[in-house]
């Protein structure tokens, strides 16, 4: 059998894997939580003579006409905190922790927010960003702000895994705040671009930010 890892690179406390999630992760060893943005399966609408047709956007149909429930039940089930944006276009358990990205600027065409599934046990929460005013090199890349927002309800865990690693904003947060990460990623493109977005984190540090002491206790959460 071959091996699943095509590409596995160390920067700093991160490491990028470029392979198959569902083949990488029963090889990693324990981590401590899952923060990651799954395709959501709209690639197709995407279409029609809409912006969405034209560009980088027309990429996304290449690779987000699918949901891939197969990881997400994988990761959801190693008795980790999760946290997974897009989790309402999964199968997901009941949780009273939703996160929410509210990211309206004036586009009435788009969706003015987005849901990230949680098994955390605390109150609802929303995070308010534009969906314009940052750098994106994915077609649906998240604010940085935004992936620091999410480790903040994960005090106590310092090893982050997100299995769709994109164009690497999870690991940029976990560079900055100071968080081991473990990102993979599909596309050979994209994993370029995430190798080069953590190497610049890490040459462009956040000031005054410690990274976390590992504690005997773990937030609860919902299995």
């Amino acid at each position: 059998m071959s091996n699943p890892i095509k590409k596995d690179v160390t920067i700093g406390d991160c490491r990028l894997i470029l392979g198959d999630c569902l083949e990488v992760m029963p090889l990693l060893g324990k981590v401590d939580a899952v923060v990651t943005d799954p395709p959501y399966g709209i690639g197709s609408k995407m279409q029609g003579g809409t912006w969405g047709a034209k560009g980088n956007y027309a990429k996304m149909r290449e690779w987000d006409m699918t949901t891939n429930q197969p990881a997400f039940d994988y990761f959801t089930g190693l008795g980790v905190p999760v946290i997974s944006w897009g989790g309402n276009y999964y199968k997901v358990k009941p949780s009273r922790c939703w996160l929410t990205w509210a990211k309206r600027d004036n586009m009435p065409t788009m969706s003015d927010f987005e849901m990230a599934w949680t098994n955390l046990d605390r109150n609802s929460k929303e995070f308010s960003h534009p969906r314009s005013g940052f750098e994106r090199q994915h077609q649906t890349g998240k604010p940085v702000a935004l992936m620091k927002w999410c480790l903040g309800f994960l005090p106590n865990a310092e090893t982050i895994l997100d299995p769709f690693m994109g164009s690497g904003t999870t690991l940029v947060a976990c560079a900055k705040l100071g968080r081991k990460g473990i990102g993979i990623e599909l596309d050979p493109e994209y994993f370029e671009i995430a190798c080069k977005r953590v190497e610049e984190a890490y040459a462009q540090p956040d000031l005054f930010v410690e990274p976390p002491k590992p504690t005997p206790t773990q937030e609860g959460f919902d299995l």
